[in-house]
């Protein structure tokens, strides 16, 4: 899976879908169906301590793997059986006042300190150690406290699209797409089907700046299909709800206190957040270069990224944001 998901909320999508109602049966469906994580953390002594300031903010690592040709697909994930390769992670923020989310996405190949491991590139991390040190890789990055992890198999996103009748994305660059034979995705406003999305999320070789792109893509689609599920006639559709929860938990691993009924929690919390309330932006970076050996590496904007830490401690990224133009 790429960076979206993120990419991706897909921990907010089920909260959204099961506030929305018929919670017995979700909760069954989603809890029976995905996968646990059995060992999602580092050691206490390795982790930053929880700050009072931002008690009651909660911080959500997404985690993504791509099966159908990820960079690393022969590469499980601990605790969830054929995951791959973690391709994409997004930094979840939901603040105490529960009035907005924000998601941070990560570069995959930004150049970090990997605990008892040196300097790598972040995705590094799940070849190393897996969930918990990458939990720790991203802790430390920050200086902040993650409170629950999901991973998220990309392959998800294709059901998921279709069971909510498509998304529509206003695609800012016009691309032909390498996962999608004979397809052409033009510049401007369309819908997509699952198979179109998945294709238009995936795609970073036809971009000048690769990855970067892809994550923009990325984060368009995961708020087009938010925006869709936060939208009155999908939440007060049990049918559709169902589906969506069906669609999508066999491809989701949360750890083990993430459970349908702490996602009903979330999900109450959000009900007033709607599209306009759901703000993406990527950890900044201060351009791309070579590390030592060779690699070609992303490189991280330590300073943006400490403030940052900051403002994700004390509960104040939209102040953070609003400072950087984000």
């Amino acid at each position: 899976m790429r960076a979206t998901i993120l990419t991706l909320s897909g921990i907010l999508i089920v909260a959204g879908v099961v506030a929305g109602g018929y919670l017995l049966s979700l909760a069954n469906s989603f809890d029976s169906k995905s996968e646990t994580i059995t060992e999602a953390f580092p050691a206490e002594t390795a982790r930053p301590a929880v700050q009072e300031t931002a008690s009651d903010a909660t911080n959500i690592l997404l985690l993504g793997s791509d099966e159908r040709g990820g960079s690393g697909e022969t590469e499980n994930l601990v605790g969830v059986p054929n995951a791959g390769r973690a391709d994409s992670m997004m930094l979840v923020h939901i603040p105490g006042n529960r009035e907005g989310v924000y998601a941070a996405s990560l570069m995959r190949d930004m150049w970090v300190g990997v605990p008892d491991r040196g300097e790598h590139k972040l995705n590094a991390a799940y070849s190393f150690g897996g969930v918990p040190l990458t939990v720790q890789t991203v802790e430390s990055l920050l200086d902040t406290r993650i409170d629950h992890v999901a991973s998220i198999d990309m392959e998800g996103f294709e059901g998921l699209t279709d069971a909510i009748g498509g998304v529509d994305i206003n695609v800012p660059i016009a691309f032909e797409p390498r996962h999608l034979d004979g397809h052409f995705f033009e510049e401007g406003a369309q819908h997509m089907n699952g198979e179109q999305a998945l294709a238009f999320v995936r795609e970073r070789y036809a971009f000048k700046d690769g990855d970067y792109q892809r994550v923009r893509n990325q984060q368009l689609f995961v708020k087009a299909v938010l925006g869709k599920l936060l939208d009155r006639d999908t939440l007060t559709n049990p049918g559709r709800v169902a589906s969506v929860v069906d669609s999508l938990s066999p491809y989701v691993g949360v750890d083990n206190s993430l459970n349908a009924a702490k996602l009903a929690q979330l999900g109450v919390g959000l009900s007033g957040v709607r599209k306009d309330d759901l703000h993406f932006f990527t950890l900044p970076t201060a351009g791309v270069g070579r590390s030592a050996d060779g690699q070609s590496i992303v490189l991280p904007d330590t300073e943006a990224i400490d403030a940052l830490g900051e403002a994700l401690s004390t509960d104040e990224v939209a102040a953070y944001m609003a400072a950087n133009d984000l």
